[in-house]
């Protein structure tokens, strides 16, 4: 892990595919983040869809979002501000892009079978059987060397995740 540059925000990327528990354990990490690092901010992808009416998810409409998600945290890291970002991201050329452009990036994975995920999930999308599913109907690309991959396999509380992951950030020594 590179070093800090204080003047800007870190953008806690939490990636993973949809009901990983990705935006449940980023809202249980964010207050220590705060305290830790400083004025924090947590934001999901169906947040910014849902503010922005984002439509579009076919692969190459998902990367064009990707990119706008991006470019957006860039702008609220670059004031200073953290940002814990929970979305699906499971586009290599977007981190790859996170990594060059914003300074201070941090990749957290939330790793978890697809098979579990439908076992599990009470999202409409897997029960009504949806277009443009990741790990369904599109073929994810999941980060090779993440910062952080967190397993969740429904075995553990959200709470016990999110206490992993804040040790796990701590011991980055940022």
């Amino acid at each position: 892990m590179k070093k800090l540059i204080k003047k800007k925000g870190i953008l806690f990327w939490v990636t993973g595919l949809s009901n990983s528990g990705k935006s449940t354990i980023a809202k249980k990490i964010t207050p220590t983040i705060n305290k830790t690092f400083g004025p924090s901010v947590f934001i999901s992808g169906d947040d910014l869809r849902n503010f922005f009416n984002i439509k579009g998810y076919t692969r190459q409409e998902r990367l064009k979002i990707g990119y706008n998600y991006s470019n957006f945290i860039k702008f609220i890291t670059d004031q200073g501000i953290n940002v814990v970002f929970a979305v699906i991201g499971l586009f290599d050329q977007v981190r790859n892009y996170n990594k060059k452009n914003i300074k201070n990036y941090i990749e957290i994975y939330i790793k978890t079978d697809i098979k579990n995920i439908i076992k599990f999930s009470k999202k409409k999308h897997y029960i009504n059987n949806n277009k443009f599913i990741w790990g369904i109907d599109l073929k994810p690309e999941f980060p090779k060397k993440p910062n952080i991959v967190i397993k969740n396999d429904f075995n553990k509380s959200t709470d016990k995740l999110a206490k992993e992951l804040l040790s796990k950030i701590k011991n980055l020594n940022l």
